[in-house]
């Protein structure tokens, strides 16, 4: 197997070594690493996850991944957002509607994958570790830009008025469903005895942004 490959070894077999290249990523190389932890998630869950699981599975030098990525948690974090990617692109017409959709995908997201136990270990990690908060926080300005720029969209549409708190709704946003994920209220709209519950607070959020704007 060429050091450009990006195939990723079978189930419990350990890729041939690939060649490093140095400081800079390879992306067929980091391809090949994402795909390895990815799958190892899927597999094993976190309490089989290591840089060694990785490495081997990969076919990647420890010393390779630890220069692209210090440490488990900026792995995790990247591996995350890979998954991710598709989840909170909605626009249902309505400021009102994008929120309850990209809530409805995050929380399915959290709660059928392994998603929701790695954000949670990666958010664990980052109390303690420099590196680890600092690839949380990397990432969370990414997000953060994203959902802003949907509640914009709201505000341009009418949605909401034009002086509308924009980066405090966008916090208020992200700490509702945090605090979801950490306490695992993260059920299937069904097992709730209030099928409207997320709507309704959706709705709160918006009537409170209106109302101090």
């Amino acid at each position: 197997m060429g050091e450009h490959s990006a195939d990723v070894a079978p189930k419990g077999k350990a890729a041939p070594r690939r060649t490093s290249i140095g400081g800079r990523r390879n992306p067929a190389s980091a391809s090949a690493i994402l795909e390895a932890a990815e799958a190892i998630l899927s597999e094993t869950g976190l309490a089989g996850f290591s840089i060694e699981a990785v490495a081997r599975r990969a076919g990647a030098g420890k010393p390779t991944i630890y220069r692209w990525w210090p440490n488990r948690s900026a792995l995790l974090m990247d591996v995350y957002a890979r998954q991710k990617e598709t989840v909170l692109r909605v626009d249902t017409g309505t400021l009102e509607g994008d929120l309850v959709e990209l809530l409805t995908r995050l929380f399915a997201f959290w709660r059928d994958t392994p998603a929701g136990a790695t954000f949670r270990s990666i958010i664990a990690e980052a109390q303690s570790d420099p590196a680890s908060l600092a690839a949380l926080q990397s990432f969370l300005a990414d997000r953060r830009a994203y959902v802003g720029e949907v509640v914009a969209r709201g505000i341009a549409r009418g949605d909401l008025p034009p002086k509308a708190d924009l980066p405090s709704l966008v916090e208020l946003i992200f700490g509702f469903a945090w605090m979801r994920l950490l306490t695992g209220d993260i059920a299937a709209p069904d097992a709730d005895h209030v099928p409207d519950a997320l709507p309704a607070r959706v709705r709160l959020l918006l009537r409170g942004a209106a109302a101090t704007a």
